[in-house]
């Protein structure tokens, strides 16, 4: 009998969490597929200045995936930090990032790149790019104002719209062919307009999520992410979704009990807790518990996602 399929689609965080936490699932084969719009940063400064795709989720992903996260996976995560500002070359990036950069260059390809590293690191899984195309993430604002950047975006105090490319962008064909022959599909955690639906919106890629068998799955942030999804219930996270041309057959959200002080404490950031307003939905929901509050922080907890996803993996149909 062959493994069960997995294809986890975003980027950030988020997305690493869910890969640490389903990797020591048996009878598995992960498939990260990362997308490459980010542009500030370590990673902004290198796709500037050497032309090539952003490259930072990936490196988390890889450090998450990783068989163990031994001293080389955390040295990908370095940051050289110069208090003095007297080595301006290298300040700020993470080795990680100067790593992929070299490779590429030597590789010629920066989809070789990553793979190369990822043998290095022992990476339990594939990890894909959505694009190896340099591009830019806009987001259309309620109030009709364009903004360019995917670091930009959230800094702007208003309701996104839409996000979207101004160029053609085309998905990498292991991309798409992951998500053809997946078993499940996992959206998130994270960012939904910056991370998870850059690479959504790859017409590719949504033809691909419109024609798989697999369950396509939505992991909903628990907190709303100031800038992006500002009085967002779940509903309005899966809609965001949909609007862009993903396919979602069940949302999954945390059962957990939210302490109130650390609610409050929140909303003084302008973040609020994620609730389920409506009783009927098109999608199922799947409430299960998710959270770990270390340190009074809201967090997704890679054992709980890990219990979640086996569960997902034991259910028949969509």
């Amino acid at each position: 009998m062959r493994n069960k399929r997995v294809v986890v689609i975003g980027g950030g965080h988020g997305q690493s969490t869910i890969c640490r936490g389903i990797k020591n699932i048996p009878n598995i084969d992960i498939t990260a597929i990362v997308t490459v719009a980010d542009d500030g940063g370590s990673t902004g400064r290198l796709r500037r200045e050497f032309n090539i795709p952003a490259m930072g989720d990936i490196r988390n992903v890889m450090v998450a995936l990783a068989e163990s996260e031994s001293t080389l996976s955390r040295l990908m995560n370095y940051r050289f930090e110069d208090p003095e500002g007297t080595c301006t070359d290298v300040q700020g990036h993470n080795l990680g990032n100067l790593i992929l950069t070299a490779l590429t260059q030597q590789c010629g390809s920066f989809l070789e790149a990553v793979q190369t590293i990822g043998q290095v690191l022992n990476v339990k899984g594939t990890i894909i790019p959505a694009t190896t195309q340099v591009i830019s993430l806009f987001a259309l604002m309620e109030d009709g104002v364009i903004v360019k950047g995917e670091a930009n975006i959230p800094n702007i105090s208003n309701h996104i719209s839409k996000v979207f490319y101004d160029e053609p962008v085309h998905a990498t064909p292991e991309a798409v062919d992951a998500i053809l022959h997946a078993d499940l599909i996992i959206y998130g955690i994270g960012s939904v307009y910056t991370s998870i639906l850059p690479n959504v919106i790859i017409p590719e890629i949504q033809d691909a999520l419109e024609h798989t068998r697999a369950r396509r799955v939505y992991f909903c942030n628990a907190m709303t992410q100031p800038g992006e999804t500002d009085g967002y219930g779940l509903e309005e996270h899966v809609q965001a979704l949909l609007d862009h041309g993903a396919a979602v057959d069940a949302a999954v959200v945390a059962s957990d009990r939210i302490d109130p002080k650390i609610i409050r404490r929140y909303k003084k950031e302008g973040s609020t807790h994620v609730n389920v307003h409506d009783s009927k939905h098109a999608y199922k929901v799947v409430k299960r518990s998710l959270l770990s509050f270390e340190d009074g922080l809201v967090r997704h907890d890679p054992k709980k996602i890990q219990r979640t996803v086996m569960y997902l993996l034991e259910q028949k149909g969509r």
